[in-house]
């Protein structure tokens, strides 16, 4: 509750709450059992619907684990189903390791969705095996239409050793904009923001439709960003 409490200083309109589908990780990134955590989320949900703010849950680990493995459609679907009914509005599925595949993510998908609606789920895939497009365009086709992502493709997970970024936004927009699906993203800013951060970290994108974009543009003007 302390970050609760804490977040309240600054008067947000959301906040999130996470657990996770594998009992090892939970106890290493939150330091309790999954029932636990699911105990302190019901109690953070709970005082932030009083205070009428909306609360969107997590769940880490939902196709596989570094620590356990390969993660069981049912543990997903059972610690989704909690967070939904003790009242977050959307639940984000997150394949914190980027193991999962389209066959495993659509396995995930199926048993979740048999207790949680699609409109209520989002999709988070990390790209450690080159697979969070491929997993996002199963995502979209089962009728999931909120998929987590980040520019440049940066982030990753201290508690997931070998996990790398999050799907990069660049390229996930320019496939859903390939699929004739309007994202009210516009890409050119997005690349221009991707290369921003990049020149501020110092380090390159992972984005493959910038690092296109970046070598096309090189070959016309001889410069490149980031």
């Amino acid at each position: 509750m302390k970050g609760f409490e804490k977040a309240l200083e600054v008067h947000p309109d959301e906040i999130a709450v996470f657990s996770a589908a594998s009992e090892s990780f939970s106890k290493k990134n939150t330091n309790c059992s999954i029932e636990e955590s699911l105990r302190r989320c019901e109690e953070v949900v709970k005082a932030a619907r009083a205070a009428n703010i909306r609360v969107r849950g997590y769940v880490s680990c939902v196709v596989g684990c570094p620590y356990e493995g390969k993660i069981a459609p049912e543990a997903t679907s059972k610690v989704a189903k909690a967070l939904y009914d003790m009242g977050c509005y959307e639940i984000s599925l997150g394949d914190t390791i980027g193991v999962g595949t389209p066959g495993s993510v659509r396995k995930m998908l199926e048993d979740v969705m048999k207790t949680v609606p699609s409109e209520a789920l989002a999709v988070h895939f990390h790209d450690t095996y080159g697979q969070a497009l491929a997993n996002v365009m199963m995502a979209v086709e089962m009728g999931i239409n909120v998929v987590d992502s980040s520019v440049a493709g940066l982030g990753g997970c201290p508690y997931a050793p070998g996990a790398s970024g999050n799907a990069a936004t660049e390229d996930v927009v320019y496939m859903l904009h390939g699929l004739g699906l309007d994202t009210g993203v516009e890409l050119s800013k997005l690349i221009s923001a991707g290369e921003f951060i990049c020149k501020f970290l110092q380090r390159p994108t992972a984005s493959k439709v910038a690092q296109a974009l970046q070598r096309r543009r090189k070959t016309v003007d001889g410069s490149i960003s980031c």
